[in-house]
């Protein structure tokens, strides 16, 4: 293999010994994480940072605890892939409310460890293999779920054995929603809310393993477009024995996209309708289950769910919302409904509130940039914190501030106290082998995002084929100038291509207007802008040969790549694409209606964005991809594509990829890529 391939498989792209999963504890004194001892290691341990110190301490190794690794719990594989976490060892943990106590899993054993670093992890024991665990206030209880039930140690299962699952996320909420967990510990360690999922309605999807006939297939819930949903429920679990259910809408509002105790007297919940036009923020009494509306966010489209920390309620009783200006150039904020916010900012995230202002993370300046602001509740008055060239990041507990900077010299770190020292935790993760500093431009009277990285060392005037590498769907920003992802795309251009990236209209990030441009209909939009920023930079850059231009992507990226060559096989000669979501009639419920709609009101608009009818007009090289263990895109998106193909006598070539899962983990990725590159040199005559 590749030398960059084989450092990029061997360290995980590059994520291997880096810190993550951070999280403050102990009224900000102690900063906890998750991180392996280096760049080939795989297995992640559980750490401290004491910020009164700056010393680190490893409380938690996997090698130790588990020499001879099991399997992982189904359930936890399967949440794992809902929130694209590859890292083996302890891939998780919760903290007890005084974040002095840590609980985590580890191959379904169960485990907790305090802070002092002074005793070992101590062993929980369990009613079966388990997942998610989550202490109480104290530490002196943890839930967790076995068997799809919830339970408590000390004590036991405290679920009741009525057919459904309790305790964990659906699908939709863990893959589309932003909700991963599905219980909460009141704020005096006394009560649990639970999620009550019963998917007992949704069709089975199987998938088998064909090198291993002999093994039952694998069947899981899905819930497809047009179809239905799971059910879902919150119930109040008193340690008595006593139950009580919120009582809300649920039919007109099925999706639960947030929940938690904001009192030991008062919930908040945060429930969408099916077609995420409304947003509604409920308290709910936990002794009765009534509930309240405190505030209703509404768009005639779509309200985007790409703003962490809102809808929210500030301690002084404001409700706080994402609010879209009125011109549709910036995503904002309102307090009771009044924008706090104008047009010259994008609001990406609140991180809670420091020296009494929100804590935000917002783009001024260029989309593949983001700063870290102080913003005055009351005046909207700006304050930056990190400001930079680059994209930063914040978290914050107790006046004590995590700072993430990324630009092209890497990513780093600071932890800052209120009484300012600052400390750097560790980084043993490999230095990113390029420095890269692609050419970002905005074009097209759209200003339309784009990124062109040529060879090192490139002659101007020789003339490069063209590899388009987008993803270009709903949900993700590829032109940004975090350095992890052109590493990648270096590699690709020092194999002899000029690598473009383009940022087209509904992806995040540029404004409202620009995200939900893909309103009934992904194809046209998406295709019509890859192109025009295509000609536009082959117009300013005349070393892009637009002869020669070939297609890759993966995911909603595989989509645009076979869309390309089957649609406009006038500009693009080649493509290779990876877990295409080829029909979007079956694909999940919550992603595909809030950008299409239902398929039984609009029919015209899945037809229109499916592959399947356009399977006679292929005239250029195809390579299709797909993991058979695929999960989110099922490899029957391929394999119909395939069929459809084979079907109309077009030749084209089919990957198929035993046992392998959307996130193709394990070097999968980079073995891909290099049967790509003989693919792309053999049909672009490199």
């Amino acid at each position: 293999m590749d030398a960059f391939l084989r450092l990029s498989a061997d360290t995980a792209r590059f994520t291997h010994g880096s810190p993550r999963a951070f999280s403050f504890g102990d009224d900000g004194r102690l900063l906890w994480f998750l991180r392996s001892t280096g760049p080939t290691d795989a297995l992640d341990g559980l750490w401290v940072l004491d910020t009164a110190t700056g010393t680190e301490t490893r409380l938690a190794d996997p090698r130790e605890l588990s020499p001879e690794p099991g399997e992982l719990p189904l359930a936890e594989r399967r949440l794992r892939e809902r929130t694209r976490l590859v890292a083996a060892g302890i891939g998780s943990y919760a903290l007890s409310g005084d974040g002095r106590r840590a609980v985590f899993p580890l191959h379904g054993r169960l485990y907790a460890v305090a802070c002092d670093g002074t005793a070992a992890p101590e062993p929980l024991p369990a009613a079966g293999p388990a997942l998610d665990p989550r202490p109480n206030a104290d530490g002196s209880r943890t839930a967790y779920v076995a068997d799809d039930a919830l339970h408590v140690h000390p004590g036991g299962r405290i679920s009741p054995a009525d057919g459904a699952r309790w305790g964990l996320a659906e699908f939709v909420a863990a893959e589309e929603l932003g909700r991963t967990r599905g219980h909460w510990w009141s704020t005096d360690g006394v009560t649990l809310l639970a999620a009550r999922v019963d998917e007992s309605a949704l069709e089975r999807r199987h998938f088998a393993d064909p090198a291993h006939p002999e093994l039952p297939a694998e069947d899981f819930a899905y819930p497809e477009a047009g179809g239905p949903n799971a059910d879902v429920q919150l119930w109040v679990l008193g340690p008595d024995g006593g139950r009580v259910r919120l009582d809300w809408d649920a039919g007109a509002f099925p999706y639960v996209c947030d929940a938690g105790w904001e009192s030991a007297t008062e919930i908040l919940l945060t429930v969408q309708d099916r077609l995420q036009r409304n947003v509604l923020l409920l308290a709910a009494d936990p002794a009765t289950g009534r509930t309240t509306e405190l505030s209703r966010t509404t768009h005639p489209q779509w309200v985007d769910p790409l703003l962490p920390g809102t809808p929210a309620r500030l301690p002084d009783g404001r409700t706080l919302t994402a609010a879209d200006t009125p011109a549709g150039t910036a995503r904002g904020l309102a307090l009771d409904g009044k924008p706090l916010t104008g047009e010259g900012i994008q609001v990406r995230a609140v991180a809670g509130l420091h020296e009494g202002r929100l804590l935000i993370e917002a783009g001024l300046r260029d989309p593949a940039e983001q700063q870290v602001l102080l913003l005055d509740p009351d005046t909207g008055e700006l304050t930056p914190l990190a400001d930079g060239p680059g994209v930063h990041g914040v978290s914050a507990s107790a006046g004590t501030l995590l700072l993430t900077s990324a630009d092209t010299d890497g990513i780093r770190r600071t932890v800052r106290t209120p009484d300012g020292r600052e400390f750097t935790p560790a980084d043993l993760s490999a230095p990113l082998p390029y420095r890269v500093r692609p050419v970002l431009e905005r074009v097209t009277e759209l200003g339309l995002p784009t990124a062109l990285v040529l060879p090192r060392g490139h002659v101007p005037g020789r003339r490069l084929p063209v590899l388009m590498d987008s993803y270009g769907g709903p949900g993700f920003q590829d032109v940004s100038a975090e350095p992890r992802r052109w590493q990648a795309r270096q590699w690709w251009a020092d194999q002899g291509f000029a690598v473009v990236t383009v940022d087209n209209r509904g992806t995040p990030y540029v404004s409202p207007a620009h995200t939900h441009a893909v309103y009934r209909g992904f194809s046209d939009v998406t295709l019509e802008d890859q192109v025009a920023a295509l000609r536009a930079l082959g117009e300013r850059h005349r070393d892009l040969d637009l002869g020669r231009v070939g297609v890759r992507g993966w995911s909603y990226g595989g989509y645009l790549a076979a869309m390309a060559v089957l649609r406009r096989p006038d500009v693009f000669h080649a493509a290779a694409a990876g877990a295409a979501p080829t029909d979007f009639r079956h694909y999940d419920t919550a992603y595909t209606e809030r950008y299409l709609g239902l398929p039984q009101e609009h029919p015209e608009v899945y037809e229109r964005d499916s592959l399947i009818p356009d399977a006679p007009r292929l005239s250029r090289p195809l390579l299709l991809v797909t993991g058979l263990a695929d999960d989110n895109v099922h490899p029957s998106h391929t394999l119909r594509l395939s069929q459809a193909l084979t079907d109309a006598g077009r030749p084209h070539q089919l990957l198929a990829l035993p046992g392998v899962t959307h996130m193709t983990p394990g070097g999968t990725r980079e073995k891909i890529m290099a049967l790509e590159l003989e693919f792309f040199r053999r049909e672009l005559a490199l």
